[in-house]
């Protein structure tokens, strides 16, 4: 464990918390002032032996990024951004939705704190988190595979937790749990929330697949019954399948299951 005198209060009690929730995330614990990105710091940190259930939490991030090499926008302090080290037993044909899986982990969690709008905390197909229609969280999933095998799987999640306003590129679909609570968020709290929820599910997940958890990714589904638009096409979506899959009915009737790319709303 890293801890120093610069550690925002809200998060300098996460070790203590971690350690009398129990479960087997968040040992070891690093927490980093700044760092090019979480998700690194664990990839390294995989390569150099480190066990599983090892958490890496920034305050800060140079070079934090999402899904298709995105940018991830976080002012220092208003984020929860954090990286966790899997290992576990897992066919590499299962990854794909293990990042519903830790997005309804992280749903789940924004949803305890953002309780007078609970409902309308939901999943949106592949990875991220919204709040009404503006997302406050994202996911990405990162594995290391030698051959055939999964050796370790890194889920990095970042959470607007403190902002108050967002960079005009993003401000429009933005938002964070300080603008949504009318309590003020504890990012230790959350943490522990968060760890809770993917220690539950995600080895479950990967070793038979995402059917224990599905009833709740379809209460989640902040796309069913949409009409969507990605990078296959053009539809109504009516829902994620057992794979992990976006289902969406095109105009000509015709069922199609997406299985990757950036999917829009468009009524």
């Amino acid at each position: 464990m890293l801890l120093t005198s610069r550690c925002a209060p809200d998060l300098a009690r996460a070790p203590e918390l971690l350690a009398a929730r129990g479960g087997e995330l968040g040992k070891p614990y690093f927490w980093l002032e700044e760092t090019t990105s979480t998700n690194d710091e664990a990839k390294a940190g995989a390569k150099a032996g480190a066990p599983h259930g090892a958490v890496w939490v920034a305050e800060s991030q140079s070079a934090g990024r999402g899904r298709q090499g995105r940018t991830w926008l976080a002012a220092r302090g208003e984020s929860l951004l954090v990286s966790v080290l899997l290992r576990i037993r897992c066919s590499p044909a299962r990854l794909p939705p293990l990042a519903l899986v830790a997005g309804l982990a992280v749903r789940d969690a924004v949803a305890k704190v953002v309780q007078s709008t609970a409902a309308h905390v939901t999943l949106k197909w592949p990875n991220d988190v919204l709040i009404g229609k503006k997302k406050v969280a994202g996911v990405l999933v990162e594995a290391q595979l030698a051959g055939t095998n999964v050796e370790s799987i890194v889920v990095g999640v970042g959470i607007n937790v403190h902002a108050r306003s967002f960079p005009e590129e993003i401000a429009a679909r933005a938002t964070s749990i300080a603008l949504e609570s009318t309590s003020v968020p504890d990012r230790a709290e959350l943490l522990a929330d968060l760890l809770s929820g993917l220690d539950r599910d995600l080895p479950v997940a990967a070793m038979r697949g995402i059917g224990t958890v599905h009833a709740r990714l379809s209460e989640a589904d902040a796309l069913r019954g949409s009409r969507v638009r990605g990078e296959q096409g053009e539809g109504f979506a009516e829902g994620i399948d057992l794979e992990g899959r976006l289902c969406v009915r095109g105009d000509d009737g015709t069922l199609r299951k997406w299985s990757a790319g950036e999917v829009v709303a468009i009524t």
